[in-house]
């Protein structure tokens, strides 16, 4: 089932130049009972997002006339929608790249359109918090000048409010509410993001991405440790 937004079915804006894939997706979305628009280019995407902005972007990086790296950063100034990209590269690089610029997952090409819709799913549940499984841990977690309201999915660093996309939410507040246990990515990977499988590069770029957020010195963090040869953990 697909989470209600406001009263409203899901919204998921699908950039795709090759006009096949693009035909493929948006029927595998559509059986789900999302809505969904579908353009070809960048420019379509950014014209499109500023028309009706959407609940999730599904992201080809390889678009004519603006690429997809750029309508990524471009999506990302103005709010944290999620973002899930798809790319035929098999550079790991570039999908650090996407990561880096905030987009929540990648699939590449070829691709299974069922793994592609179940994936959509899985962010769009922990977009609205549907799946979220810290509902018994505490609703506040104060340490040093951080303070993590889990209910309002906010992050304040020495009072200033952090922006953090919804996978760096769930996956802060995660280990924040499990504190001294060490996960491994693959653990966190399937924790978190509800996969039995995939590239655990992913897991590492928002880890660095969240240290940049929540740690005074990310090179140096204090709380989102790294336990070597073993994986990550949460020091109050």
């Amino acid at each position: 089932m697909v989470a209600v937004v406001n009263g409203a079915l899901p919204h998921v804006l699908v950039v795709e130049d090759d006009a096949t894939v693009r035909e493929v997706v948006v029927r595998y979305l559509e059986r789900e009972g999302l809505a969904v628009d579908a353009v070809g280019d960048g420019v379509s995407a950014l014209e499109r997002a500023a028309e009706v902005w959407p609940d999730l972007v599904v992201l080809d990086l390889m678009l004519p006339r603006v690429d997809g790296f750029e309508v990524c950063r471009r999506l990302r100034e103005q709010a944290p929608v999620p973002v899930i990209m798809l790319t035929a590269r098999g550079d790991e690089d570039d999908r650090v790249m996407g990561l880096e610029l905030g987009a929540d997952d990648y699939v590449a090409k070829p691709f299974s359109p069922r793994e592609l819709t179940a994936r959509v799913k899985a962010v769009l549940r922990r977009a609205t918090g549907a799946a979220a499984p810290i509902a018994a841990q505490p609703h506040v977690i104060e340490t040093g000048d951080l303070r993590i309201d889990i209910a309002a999915r906010e992050v304040f660093r020495a009072g200033v409010l952090q922006t953090l996309t919804a996978r760096e939410f769930d996956v802060l507040a995660f280990v924040a509410t499990r504190p001294r246990v060490v996960f491994r990515r693959e653990e966190l990977l399937e924790r978190v993001w509800g996969y039995t499988y995939g590239d655990t590069a992913t897991v590492t770029v928002h880890v660095r991405r969240i240290r940049e957020k929540v740690e005074a010195n990310a090179s140096e963090p204090r709380h989102l440790m790294t336990v070597w040869g073993a994986g990550y953990r949460w020091d109050p």
